[in-house]
């Protein structure tokens, strides 16, 4: 079976030594300093004379910067961070002016991301040991899993959270990854708050909400924190805990979406999501939470790097596309579907759970974009001769797809409808 080659980051958890911690503290605030300065004088060069900086200029402006009195610190540290942060300036800068991304903003100290990238030059990984340049001893690195046989790391990156954990990630290429075999299973997915995930089988998984789960604790921790003086060490101390009551959620969820997109991209072949907005449901200040909460932007992210490793293929259906509405029996579409109704009968007699009867509609309107020949991104913008293929397909579309038959209890509205 052929194997599929890509390149994977592999993450792990170190503990470094005072000196280690000092070397790496200081390597972050060069890099940001770095970064700051090279965007000042890009944007500098912009606004006044209209002039494109590169990264060669940029790279040579740090050679000056370093001959300096006020920035000899500089010198202190490994300078392939510092390079790696202007490449990183310069990617920001393509992404804008492809119109990619917005403009790229200065980092700040309290809220940016701390980390620094290696290159091959300036680490040595030899016998399962890491050695960085500037240091003496190997990172006491937890190796929770092996790497890849034979792997070598072509860039090790290392970072500090706002709980004060330090992280490795080794970016390697993995050889070991092969296709799953072919399977014929299609599966269509509805997401929502009550359940995260209905499945076009009936299957219902269970929105675990971490963030609600440990609001209590949460709510404790932040009490404690307003009540510290500004730029005391016990203010200090006391966001630290609520940055890891915040870590130890981010952590569940995470772990919860890997395992359920890892069986679903092993016991399907074809699955099919909606391409929802996450970004404008959020601006329903009654849901915000709970739908941040889900993390349906991270499942589709998760969702589709593994079927792309793995063979398989995930099709995204538009997001207008009336799936609560519309009965899987016999393609009648009901006017309108207010979000109490979680189960309605259609005038053909087939009653409905709202979710499953959803998750069959977005699997027969996947199916049809993949019969169509359309990519897995929906039509964005339909011209005036040409609809979304996924309406194309004729009220018949769903024959062939078990009817759920009998109720089934749902609680709480899906914001999605």
């Amino acid at each position: 079976m052929k194997t599929t080659r890509v390149k994977r980051a592999f993450k792990y958890r170190f503990y470094p030594t005072e000196a280690q911690a000092a070397e790496l503290s200081r390597t972050f605030g060069c890099v940001r300093k770095v970064y700051n300065l090279a965007l000042a004088a890009r944007t500098e060069a912009w606004t006044l004379r209209q002039e494109r900086v590169s990264y060669n200029a940029t790279s040579a402006m740090l050679t000056a910067w370093k001959k300096t009195g006020e920035l000899a610190y500089l010198n202190e540290v490994s300078s392939v961070p510092l390079q790696q942060a202007l490449r990183h300036l310069q990617t920001a800068f393509t992404n804008f002016f492809a119109k990619r991304a917005q403009y790229p903003r200065f980092k700040s100290r309290k809220r940016s991301r701390k980390s620094a990238e290696y290159t091959t030059s300036a680490f040595r990984f030899r016998d399962g040991t890491l050695t960085l340049a500037k240091m003496g001893e190997p990172l006491h690195i937890v190796w929770s899993r092996p790497l890849p046989e034979g792997a070598k790391p072509s860039t090790v990156t290392v970072s500090q959270d706002s709980a004060g954990r330090w992280f490795v990630s080794l970016l390697c290429e993995d050889q070991t990854l092969q296709p799953l075999p072919p399977t014929t299973a299609a599966i269509g997915i509805d997401a929502g708050l009550d359940h995260l995930l209905t499945l076009s089988t009936g299957e219902k998984i269970t929105n675990p909400r971490h963030g609600q789960r440990d609001r209590v604790r949460l709510a404790r921790a932040q009490r404690e924190l307003s009540r510290k003086a500004k730029g005391s060490a016990n203010r200090d101390n006391a966001r630290r805990k609520v940055a890891k009551v915040y870590a130890r959620i981010a952590d569940r969820r995470r772990d919860h979406l890997h395992k359920i997109t890892t069986r679903l991209v092993r016991d399907n072949q074809t699955i099919v999501i909606e391409d929802l907005t996450v970004r404008n449901l959020l601006k329903n200040h009654t849901l915000a939470r709970a739908i941040s909460d889900a993390a349906w932007r991270e499942f589709r992210s998760m969702l589709e790097y593994k079927a792309q490793w793995y063979g398989r293929k995930v099709i995204a259906v538009d997001r207008w596309f009336p799936s609560s509405k519309l009965c899987s029996t016999c393609g009648t579409v009901r006017v309108t579907m207010p979000l109490h109704v979680r189960t309605w009968t259609c005038d053909c007699g087939a009653i409905h759970d709202r979710d499953v009867n959803a998750a069959r509609n977005i699997l027969a309107a996947g199916l049809a974009v993949s019969a169509c020949g359309a990519g897995v991104r929906p039509q964005r913008e339909p011209s005036r001769t040409r609809r979304s293929v996924t309406k194309q397909e004729t009220s018949r579309a769903t024959v062939g797809i078990p009817v759920l038959q009998g109720r089934e209890d749902v609680n709480t509205a899906s914001p999605v409808r």
